[in-house]
C-alpha cells in the first residue's frame, strides 16, 4: 500500500460523516463508457434538448431509438469493486449519503439503500411522466415501440413519458439538489470519485464542502480543475484504489 493510499485509508478511518460524490468514472470499470470519452454517447450523437423532446414527436422517437440501442450496455453492467467499497462505507455507518451524477442504478445494485442515494441526473433504468411523475417500467415501452414506434403516454394524465433522466435543457431536480446541499454541509469528509467536475451546478458541491470545513479527496484518473483545493488527489484506477483503502474485495 503506497503512501497516498495509506493517507486515504487514514482519512476514511478518522471521519464518520462522509459524503461520496460519484461521476461516470466509477462505472467505466463496469463497462459503461463515459459520456464524454471516445465511444461514449456524446461522441456518437448530438444530445437532444428537453424542449425539442417535448415539442417534436420525431425527436421523441429518435430519443427512444437511441435509448433502446444503448440500453443493452447499462442493463448488462454490474457493480465493480469501487461500487462495493462505497456500499461498505454506507453499511458501516461512515457514509450517510452518496451523491451521484450517474444514471446507471449501480449504486442501488451494490446494496446501498435508496434513502442514501441522491441522483442529480436521474435514473436510466425506468421511465416517468414529465407532468405527474408516475413511474413506468421500460420493457413494455420497448415492446410497443419496437412494433410500430408507438410513443409512450402516461396512463394517469396522458402526458409525455420519458426516461427518468435529466435531459439537456431540463431543470435540475429541486428536491435532490436540496438533499445534496444538506448532505454536503453536514459532512466532515467529501470524496469525489470518477468525476471530471465540469458539469455545474453539481460540480459546486465539493468546494461547498471544503469551504464549510470538510476535508476534500478527489479520486479520478485524470486531473480536475478543483485538484488544487483538495487535501488529497489520487489520479489512479478507481476500483482497486477504493478497494485497497477500504479493505473491500
Amino acid at each position: 500500500m503506497n503512501d497516498q493510499i495509506l493517507h486515504f485509508k487514514q482519512l476514511l478511518d478518522e471521519h464518520n460523516r462522509i459524503v461520496v460524490f460519484t461521476g461516470a468514472g466509477i462505472s467505466t470499470e463496469s463497462g459503461i463508457p463515459d459520456f464524454r470519452s471516445p465511444g461514449g454517447t456524446w461522441s456518437k450523437f448530438q444530445p437532444i434538448d428537453f424542449s425539442d423532446f417535448v415539442n417534436s414527436e420525431e425527436m421523441r422517437r429518435e430519443s427512444w431509438r437511441r435509448k433502446i440501442a444503448t440500453d443493452e450496455t447499462i442493463s448488462k453492467a454490474v457493480p465493480n469493486r469501487g461500487h462495493r467499497a462505497v456500499a461498505q462505507l454506507v453499511a458501516a455507518g461512515k457514509c450517510a449519503s452518496v451523491i451521484t451524477q450517474n444514471i446507471d442504478n449501480l449504486h442501488q445494485d451494490s446494496g446501498i439503500p435508496e434513502s442514501a442515494i441522491i441522483e442529480l441526473h436521474g435514473n436510466a433504468t425506468y421511465a416517468s411522466c414529465i407532468e405527474c411523475g408516475k413511474r413506468f417500467e421500460l420493457e413494455p415501452i420497448y415492446k410497443a415501440f419496437r412494433k410500430d414506434e408507438t410513443l409512450p403516454l402516461c396512463s394517469a394524465c396522458w402526458s409525455i413519458v420519458k426516461t427518468a433522466t435529466i435531459s439537456f435543457g431540463q431543470a435540475m431536480p429541486e428536491q435532490e439538489m436540496e438533499r445534496a446541499q444538506d448532505a454536503t454541509l453536514s459532512c466532515d469528509l467529501f470524496i469525489v470519485i470518477g468525476s471530471s467536475l465540469v458539469v455545474y451546478p453539481a460540480a459546486g458541491f465539493p468546494l461547498m464542502a471544503k469551504q464549510n470545513g470538510a476535508k476534500l479527496v478527489i479520486l479520478n484518473r485524470d486531473p480536475t480543475e478543483q485538484d488544487r483545493y483538495a487535501d488529497l488527489v489520487l489520479n489512479v484506477e478507481i476500483g482497486p484504489t477504493l478497494g485497497e483503502a477500504s479493505n473491500t474485495k
